[in-house]
């Protein structure tokens, strides 16, 4: 199964636009997935879910289960003040550590307003995935000024829609 996570916890994001563009190619290529909205979380899962609370929050442990039962991680990761949000480092650390994501495979789409898209927030991610021992594809989509590069449930420019298209192929055949 492969787990596709809206890295943010911001309401109607293009980053659940993008994760839901990526679940319909994974469809269109016969590969069951789901998608986890940061945005669903329960509110206070900071202080309810995580050190000395880990595995008693009952609302945060539904994320946990879709988390354990995939062996695939697509991260659809927004720039948010030259890195990745909060809110996603906040979800990964109430994870248990050192088995969660051992050994197995992510692959990370940068989204942003910006020209650069994510750049250091990919690598930042990219690090503290490797670190959790996580194999991730070297692929990684970078979708710059997504306002106007991502309308009406299509990528406009051919070489960044096709270059997701072989990303997901890649993640297919990891």
């Amino acid at each position: 199964m492969i787990t596709i996570i809206s890295g943010t916890n911001r309401p109607e994001s293009r980053s659940m636009l993008i994760a839901r563009h990526y679940q319909t190619i994974l469809k269109l290529k016969g590969e069951p997935s789901n998608i986890i909205d940061l945005n669903q979380l329960p509110h206070d899962f900071i202080f309810s879910a995580l050190y000395k609370n880990c595995g008693r929050d009952m609302e945060f442990n539904k994320f946990v289960d879709v988390i354990n039962g995939s062996d695939k991680f697509i991260f659809v990761v927004p720039e948010y003040n030259g890195s990745f949000p909060g809110v996603l480092k906040g979800f990964i650390d109430g994870l248990e550590f050192g088995k969660t994501f051992k050994n197995k495979k992510g692959a990370l789409v940068g989204i942003s307003s910006g020209a650069m898209a994510g750049a250091l927030a990919l690598s930042h991610l990219t690090d503290i995935l490797n670190y959790l021992g996580m194999n991730v594809l070297a692929v990684k989509p970078r979708l710059p000024r997504i306002e106007k590069l991502y309308m009406d449930g299509i990528i406009h420019d051919e070489f960044l829609s096709k270059l997701v298209e072989s990303q997901i192929d890649d993640l297919i055949n990891f």
